[in-house]
């Protein structure tokens, strides 16, 4: 990396927090429309994370209306899903210490607004400059509407930013083109925080 980064942005699923154990609603309610005649397309996942709506109005917006009693099981399973996510072991105390080194520190995600009302009641707030999920900006990476979003709010430059991330391109072959810094973290090797911030953690002593 060519200089430190003033702004360190984090992923959320997989770099940050994990899900326990998954029951997939949303993929539930996909399969189901498909069964009963609604064509998927490939801009599913993204109406679904830049739309602030819930599964009955999902359905409808996918020209459905579901059934009362399958409404009710993907919902049930959608609590179960939220009640099972936990941030990984390490995240509070590197933050802390990024936080306690002067770094700005964000937070990028795609994801379903369910779900970020459950990471907002788990992420520590003190921790965090800013949020930028993809149901409250109507965008998702790899758009790049997003990522300029949190330039905007934090205004910085993009070679001032790294991104954290679990996915090789969201996370990091897109912020890179846009000029900022990335690295990937790989927690199914058990690789942590301080395994891919080590050089700026050490700033520290």
């Amino acid at each position: 990396m060519n200089q430190t980064p003033k702004v360190i942005i984090f992923d959320a699923f997989g770099t940050l927090v994990k899900i326990g154990e998954s029951r997939h609603p949303y993929r539930r309610l996909m399969n189901w429309l498909k069964d009963n005649g609604r064509k998927p397309t490939t801009n599913d996942a993204s109406i679904i994370m830049s739309n602030n709506l819930d599964f009955e109005e999902l359905a409808v917006l996918f020209g459905k209306a579901l059934p009362t009693e399958l409404l009710k099981e993907i919902n049930h399973d959608l609590q179960f899903e939220l009640n099972t996510i936990m941030l990984f072991e390490d995240v509070i105390p590197t933050l802390q210490i990024l936080k306690d080194l002067g770094f700005k520190i964000a937070l990028c995600s795609n994801l379903a607004k369910p779900y970020g009302d459950k990471l907002k009641t788990i992420l520590p707030k003190n921790l965090f400059d800013v949020l930028v999920l993809s149901y409250e900006v109507d965008a998702i990476k790899p758009e790049i509407n997003i990522y300029e979003t949190l330039r905007t709010k934090l205004d910085f430059q993009m070679c001032e930013a790294l991104f954290i991330g679990d996915n090789p391109i969201l996370d990091v072959e897109v912020p890179i083109s846009l000029g900022m810094s990335a690295r990937l973290i790989e927690r199914n090797k058990m690789q942590n925080l301080s395994d891919v911030l080590s050089d700026l953690l050490l700033k520290q002593e």
